[in-house]
């Protein structure tokens, strides 16, 4: 069984058991979070939501927080001696799926 679920403007396919990289939630590790923005649920009988499937949730487990490797951004203008060097680290909570209720 399986499920698409959306969190911080983003879709994911989730089975249980499986880790996911998601954008930061406020909650601590160890803590439980649940997922009600459930698209799809998929098995033996698929369930289609418009746009969510009501009554579906998806709960899991914080293992961690954390932030992304660094990423350079570096803006540049020819001939004008102009240019721009950036890092940004995006941070993250890592969630490890317990159950799909559909």
């Amino acid at each position: 069984m399986y499920a698409i679920i959306e969190t911080g403007g983003k879709q994911i396919k989730v089975e249980e058991g499986q880790e996911i990289y998601v954008e930061k939630l406020d909650a601590e590790a160890g803590e439980e979070v649940s997922f009600d923005k459930v698209l799809f649920v998929g098995g033996e009988s698929a369930k289609v939501g418009a746009p969510f499937v009501e009554g579906a949730s998806v709960t899991g487990t914080v293992e961690k927080q954390g932030r992304a490797k660094k990423i350079t951004v570096f803006k540049y203008k020819p001939k004008k001696n102009q240019h721009k060097k950036q890092g940004h680290r995006q941070p993250y909570t890592k969630v490890v799926i317990e159950k799909i209720n559909a």
